[in-house]
């Protein structure tokens, strides 16, 4: 049962674009190795906002993607890809539907 989520918004630097898109497709298989993650989303919401949806069942979960390889990359590259600071909100779940 999906309890906790993190909400994501990516600027991207002009120019960076291409790449914050390759970064989200290339973070899908490191999060695949996240027990703990039940759902994960890299969306766009125009040309140069991204953002990141995922999902866990308890706040360990949650924790553990905290600290998690993709985390960390995306600390990593955040002065080179982004215009700003990522806003990552801490959200609960209240309803879900699933497959």
């Amino acid at each position: 049962m999906v309890k906790f989520a993190l909400f994501v918004i990516l600027d991207a630097k002009p120019g960076k674009e291409a790449e914050v898109e390759a970064f989200l497709r290339n973070g899908q298989p490191i999060v695949q190795n996240e027990p703990g993650t039940i759902a994960w989303f890299g969306v766009r919401f125009g040309p140069s906002t991204f953002g990141i949806f995922d999902a866990f069942p308890d706040e360990a979960g949650r924790q553990a993607h905290l600290s998690g390889l993709l985390a960390a990359a995306l600390r990593e590259r955040t002065p080179e890809l982004f215009a700003a600071p990522p806003r990552i909100e801490m959200l609960d779940v209240l309803a879900t539907k699933l497959l």
